[in-house]
């Protein structure tokens, strides 16, 4: 469950997001005032990218990081089966962790998505969800972000897709970075036994 909007809204305040978007306090707590239950607050990722979000994640006194060969994780933007509102500031209502989707590739997993009439998340929508709830990232059940793609100049679909897991502190990684919360990608056509899908029913506009 979500914490209260209101708590949400001082929850990204303190964490310098506010400043990073270059949106005020007042404005963040003024889009705070909808009535909506279990429902994210989020920033648009072209005022908050994913580059500038990825450490503000901490898990066991461990703070997030984008792997090494993803130094181009801000141009994974929305596809279109995921556009979120203009607005700087917009909801996420009714959020998933696609577990029953586990060891299905992402390719298998988008149609299952669509089918149910829900909508997957982006990168920063699920950096979003885990400044607000840290425990949705479980050892064994992380979810990916295939609402986020980068496109070659071709205009083909680059086969990384994004993902939120948890560091073996193992590789390029190092071992300081155990256990963090970390920022990476997995091929399209790959399952993972340990990855979800995350979606939500819908993106709804607030003014900020």
């Amino acid at each position: 469950m979500l914490p209260p909007l209101d708590q949400q809204a001082e929850r990204l305040i303190a964490l310098g997001i506010g400043d990073i978007a270059g949106i005020s306090p007042a404005a963040i707590r003024a889009a705070a005032t909808s009535r909506a239950e279990n429902s994210l607050l989020t920033i648009h990722e072209k005022y908050a990218p994913a580059s500038s979000l990825a450490h503000l994640l901490e898990r066991q006194g461990k703070h997030g990081f984008v792997v090494t060969d993803m130094t181009d994780v801000d141009q994974f933007t929305p596809t279109e089966h995921a556009v979120p509102p203009d607005n700087p500031v917009y909801l996420l209502e009714d959020l998933d962790r696609g577990d029953a989707m586990s060891n299905w590739s992402p390719d298998e997993a988008l149609p299952a998505i669509l089918e149910a009439g829900r909508t997957p998340l982006t990168l920063t929508e699920g950096i979003h969800w885990l400044l607000q709830c840290p425990d949705v990232l479980e050892r064994g059940h992380c979810f990916m972000t295939i609402g986020s793609r980068l496109r070659k100049p071709n205009g083909a679909l680059d086969t990384r897709t994004p993902a939120l897991w948890i560091s073996n502190g193992t590789g390029r990684d190092g071992k300081d970075n155990r256990n963090a919360p970390k920022v990476g990608w997995c091929w399209a056509g790959n399952r993972h036994t340990w990855l979800g899908f995350a979606s939500a029913n819908t993106r709804v506009p607030i003014n900020a």
